[in-house]
């Protein structure tokens, strides 16, 4: 353990009493420390028997490259997947699978087996043991490279057989279902194909790579859309794609290729061998995706990479773990309910997977991440390769992704959010020439099912419209006049200023543009409708809108109307921006209508809208102004309207669940409902019925569903802490039978650290110190 020298110049002048009484909370914030540090190298995951097949993987990744370990047969395997490697349909394809066999072989039936996820420093180890053979295989990825590593050491001279396999060896025509992994979905137009990668054997190594064809997805949406005349003008991130890689290891030699079929799909594999047996070998996968007209430019670039020799790189990696965990952790357990500490380590393991995509070309999709594998092992009648998963690869469901990123505030990862936010900021200008394009006005508008270059998803656009419909419309009973979604990214890049002190100044532009849409697109329906642009109120008419996916054809919607208010009054609260742009937001803010009410047997609650049309979906859309907006909350106006609402509105009560992105976790921790919270909170978090207990699904979406987890991990963070204007709320749901080690985010830039054991507060570290003053403890 490393020990750390404190100067306490204040001692000396300290009395008796108050020099004992200081001491002791140093020894028990030392002591605490030390119990946290154990706490968290017990907490690796620890399998001691191999898995069936794949569905029995454990994650394993870093930087932004997520790999599914597991030992099958006696037999090492792992699939790598990377951030942004999208094909021409805009599947999100895996690099591959590698298998690794070994000679004399520790992982032999009879052998003593373990495969340890290592979560302080980030990487998975396999041992085997047997009749004096003792083998270890520690597979890691550098964060700060793309480069996987596989680290043999044996007691015994060994021979490792590397093998690379592929179901991309050929073109593959993917019908039906399978066409959910790419944009076209149920809507093929024509035949859809998975091309083929190159892989072959170079410089005692393996090449493998995808190289997209000049025509994808991309152009067909386009046209469809009507926009082929200012299709110059648009941002083409799949355009002249390359992504692969290189393998090639310590004595290892092309030794041929073979075939098999692996969940009922065909493959291909190459196999690197040495020659001699050795007691220490190391492999390297080497990962490069650019954008590149010639492979040779792709192919040099990736060669600069593999040549890097950096032999801290190990320590560089486990340092910046060790360095993810101390920033944030929930360690939770109870005497009466053992599935508090379970939801606490699956919280831990969750982050951990998010922690793979850190840096990231792209954002941590929701339904999978970097850890999708076989379908046909979540659903058997889905025999496709296992590069599918159910909504899509460059698809993007704003309404799910903001699961997956709004838990990084409290848990500190704000970093971490910047592939998400690039996401928006790329496709900013495609969003400003839809309006202009279709409407004629300024501003950007961000449909819902989004694709990766800012149109509509062609699917959920709909190819069957009617004649003379609104082109920039998607034709879609569930998606129409869903525009909103995008002001909760908008507020998250907002908060990254208070949480973690981030310049926001360059997203200002974005978040004007979005705002901007609003503004002006509803003044122009309104115009369409009569002659005037505002309400009798001077209100804007938000009609048509839509609350969620679930009230349809909504007049003022209440989840839009609140994230108008709260992002125009976040703006407002910012030390930046111009006069002129002050008075903007200022004038746009007194436009926004009221939240409007209703009543359940007298009890007055949020209502969804003012009205609406029909109920599309399972969402409680009447509960935003609680989560994300916070509106409503602990220490705030209105707190019993929003109980109400919770506790007595008709469609909420019929829509709650634990299941996939459903927040009522969050909703009863914003409104300090204890026994709610708890009872959601367990059920969200508790281990998930395969293998690895952080894998949940499929829920709405697939597996790992990553947005049952990130609303998951947001439940728990509010239970604990809570903030309205400079208080600092902790504890406001938590039961007070349940013991905690907690340390979290809060604004200002500020960290708790507590401990709440046996019904009390045994430790409570502020970061500053000025703010302990602002701390209000809550323990009903």
């Amino acid at each position: 353990m490393e020990m750390k020298v404190y100067q306490f110049p204040h001692l000396e002048r300290m009395t008796g009493k108050s020099k004992l009484l200081f001491i002791w909370i140093i020894l028990s914030s030392c002591l605490w420390t030390a119990q946290a540090q154990n706490k968290q190298v017990e907490a690796n995951l620890v399998w001691n028997s191999q898995s069936e097949n794949a569905a029995g993987s454990m994650p394993c990744g870093g930087g932004d490259i997520g790999m599914n370990i597991w030992v099958e047969k006696g037999e090492l395997l792992f699939y790598i997947s990377r951030s942004g490697t999208f094909d021409e349909n805009n599947t999100l394809l895996k690099m591959g699978r590698v298998r690794l066999k070994l000679s004399p072989n520790p992982f032999d039936a009879g052998s003593t087996f373990k495969q340890e996820l290592v979560l302080k420093e980030g990487y998975v180890k396999v041992t085997g043991t047997k009749a004096g053979l003792q083998t270890e295989v520690k597979i890691w990825v550098d964060v700060f490279k793309p480069i996987v590593h596989l680290e043999l050491k044996s007691n015994q001279k060994t021979f490792a057989e590397a093998g690379f396999e592929s179901w991309r060896n050929e073109d593959r025509l993917t019908k039906g279902k399978e066409n959910n992994q790419n944009s076209y979905k149920w809507a093929p137009q024509g035949e859809v194909k998975t091309f083929k990668d190159s892989i072959a054997f170079k410089n005692n190594g393996l090449l493998f790579f995808h190289q997209n064809k000049d025509f994808s997805v991309f152009d067909v949406t386009v046209k469809q859309q009507g926009m082929d005349s200012v299709k110059g003008k648009l941002f083409n991130p799949l355009k002249h794609l390359v992504f692969g890689g290189s393998m090639q290891g310590d004595g290892l030699m092309p030794s041929g290729t073979y075939t098999g079929s692996y969940s009922g799909v065909a493959f291909k594999g190459w196999k690197l061998k040495n020659a001699k047996a050795l007691n220490a070998i190391n492999i390297t996968i080497t990962l490069h995706t650019a954008e590149a007209q010639h492979i040779n430019n792709w192919e040099s670039e990736l060669r600069k990479t593999a040549t890097i020799k950096n032999k801290q790189a190990f320590e560089a990696t486990k340092n910046w773990w060790k360095s993810y965990w101390e920033r944030s952790f929930i360690e939770m357990s109870s005497q009466q309910q053992p599935l508090v500490a379970q939801a606490g380590k699956n919280y831990q393991l969750f982050r951990y997977m998010l922690g793979c995509n850190a840096f990231g070309t792209y954002p941590t999709k929701f339904n999978g991440g970097l850890f999708t594998y076989d379908p046909g092992l979540i659903d058997s009648t889905l025999k496709y390769t296992p590069d599918f998963r159910n909504w899509g690869g460059g698809t993007h469901t704003a309404q799910n992704q903001r699961l997956v990123y709004w838990p990084m505030l409290k848990s500190g990862d704000a970093e971490m959010m910047k592939p998400q936010f690039d996401f928006y900021t790329n496709l900013l200008r495609n969003a400003e020439l839809r309006s202009e394009f279709y409407w004629g006005h300024k501003g950007a508008g961000f449909t819902e099912q989004l694709e990766n270059f800012g149109l509509p998803n062609p699917a959920e656009y709909g190819w069957k419209r009617p004649a003379g419909y609104d082109k920039g419309m998607e034709y879609n009973a569930w998606l129409e006049y869903e525009w909103d979604t995008v002001l909760e990214f908008c507020m998250m890049m907002l908060e990254t200023e208070s949480y973690a002190g981030k310049d926001v100044k360059p997203y200002l532009p974005f978040i004007e543009s979005c705002l901007n849409f609003f503004d002006t697109h509803y003044s122009y329906l309104a115009r369409q409708r009569g002659s005037k642009a505002l309400d009798g109120n001077g209100h804007l008419v938000l009609y048509p809108g839509s609350a969620a996916e679930t009230y349809k054809m909504a007049y003022n919607a209440t989840s839009t109307i609140a994230a108008l208010k709260t992002v125009l009054g976040r703006l407002l609260e910012l030390k930046g921006g111009s006069e002129a742009q002050r008075e903007t937001w200022a004038a746009m803010l007194k436009r926004i209508p009221p939240i409007s009410f209703r009543e359940f047997d007298g009890h007055p609650t949020i209502a969804p809208a003012k009205v609406w049309e029909r109920v599309n979906n399972t969402e409680s859309p009447q509960l935003y102004p609680v989560y994300p907006w916070g509106i409503y909350g602990v220490g705030k106006p209105g707190l019993d309207t929003a109980i109400n609402t919770f506790k007595y509105d008709t469609d909420v009560l019929k829509f709650k669940s634990h299941v996939g992105w459903k927040q009522d976790n969050i909703f009863a921790a914003r409104l300090g409902l204890v026994k709610e919270a708890a009872e959601f909170t367990l059920l969200k978090l508790k281990d998930s019925g395969r293998r690895f207990p952080a894998f949940w699904g499929p829920g709405f979406d697939w597996v790992p569903d990553h947005n049952w987890g990130g609303s998951g991990m947001i439940g728990l963070q509010e239970m604990l802490l809570q903030t309205h204007k400079e208080k600092i709320f902790l504890f406001p749901a938590w039961p007070k039978e349940w013991d905690v080690h907690f340390k979290l985010h809060a604004p200002h830039q500020t960290t708790v650290e507590a401990v709440w054991k046996n019904g009390k507060v045994e430790l409570l570290k502020v970061i500053p110190e000025s703010r302990r003053k602002d701390i209000v403890i809550l323990v009903k």
